[in-house]
């Protein structure tokens, strides 16, 4: 089972919300999920992207693998670099 770091969008019409989650990479998009990790505001102003750190180095030290946009808002956050430097 290959797991994947991405986002599952769960706002409203023209008010995206999205939750930030470790899914198996052939489930649905808005399917069943491994975990909960965080959350990604993309229109409210101030902290757009919140996660728990812990919980994201975990999984991609077990093999997940985040979608571009989830590697992009993780770069922003300072977590990828974190997470290269400790491979």
């Amino acid at each position: 089972m290959s797991l994947k770091i991405r986002l599952q969008r769960v706002g409203t019409k023209k008010k995206p919300f999205y939750r930030v989650v470790a899914a198996d990479s052939r489930a649905k998009r808005d399917g069943v999920v491994v975990d909960f990790i965080g959350k990604y505001q993309p229109i409210v102003d101030g902290k757009q992207f919140d996660v728990d750190e812990e919980k994201v180095m975990k999984w991609l030290k077990l093999g997940a693998q985040p979608t571009d946009t989830i590697r992009e808002l993780l770069k922003k956050e300072g977590i990828w670099q974190k997470y290269k430097s400790a491979k």
